[in-house]
């Protein structure tokens, strides 16, 4: 797969996409979205793909949309921004249904869509020196890339409503305190702790993943019936996988569950 604006491979079971236009910092563009959605589209229809670790190379992690290209034309913003919205958000919703769980890495910058991405991970670990910048509001426009979606899921409302409105700078500790990262590693750390955890998660029971994902997504729509519905139904699915009866089968053996994402 040829791409400009990131690296990608899969390795013990983790498909490794890094974003990698550091002279840029690694700016959401045009580019940067249809390959987004490239990869998503890779990574769900490949068996061999039972975690995702999204990193980038450079001082930032991402410096948000690219303001040169949004401010290209007056005349055709919107449907620049119809554009580069479907195939990044296709690549987002992707990317949260997936079965294997997505592991974010982040250091430096942060900023705008690129904070929503984070926060739309199922991990996030990020080094000390991280730094999470709203932006939004800083140019008077309004969040995309699912942060109105996953930041009050992760923050909570008010939180994530703080965060926007007043387009604050939150720190790793401050992001890790409100929910937004699982955890603060030393930056000569993060690159190996994030890959022992998605291989960690790539030797699991990716099927259950995968419907873990889906049920925590629907659950602040659904009643509690109907919530209760759909983990029976999604319980059933799980339990007619070979990961689930083999593991059952282990665990009353006293033997220890092997896990090959079937």
């Amino acid at each position: 797969m040829k791409l400009t604006a990131f690296n990608f491979e899969v390795v013990d079971g983790v498909a490794h996409i890094t974003m990698n236009q550091p002279e840029r910092g690694n700016p959401i563009d045009q580019t940067f979205a249809a390959e987004f959605d490239r990869l998503a589209t890779e990574c769900s229809v490949r068996k061999d793909v039972r975690a995702v670790l999204i990193d980038a190379k450079g001082r930032f992690f991402s410096v948000g949309g690219d303001l040169d290209a949004l401010t290209r034309s007056r005349e055709d913003l919107a449907r620049f921004v119809f554009g580069a919205t479907s195939n990044l958000h296709m690549g987002i919703s992707r990317f949260a249904r997936l079965d294997a769980p997505v592991v974010a890495a982040v250091h430096g910058m942060t900023a705008g869509g690129a904070v929503a991405l984070v926060a739309g991970a199922d991990f996030a670990l990020a080094s000390a020196n991280a730094k999470f910048y709203a932006a939004f509001a800083g140019i008077g426009v309004v969040s995309d890339s699912g942060g109105t979606y996953f930041l009050p899921r992760r923050m909570g409302t008010r939180r994530a409503a703080q965060f926007y409105m007043l387009n604050e700078t939150l720190s790793a500790e401050e992001a890790a305190a409100c929910g937004l990262i699982n955890k603060v590693v030393d930056a000569e750390a993060l690159e190996s702790e994030a890959w022992a955890l998605a291989r960690r998660l790539a030797q699991g029971p990716t099927r259950a993943y995968g419907e873990a994902k889906n049920l925590m997504l629907s659950s602040p729509m659904e009643s509690l019936e109907g919530q209760l519905e759909l983990e029976a139904r999604a319980m059933a699915r799980v339990t007619s996988t070979e990961d689930a009866w083999n593991a059952m089968r282990a665990v009353l053996a006293k033997q220890k569950p092997a896990f090959e994402g079937r």
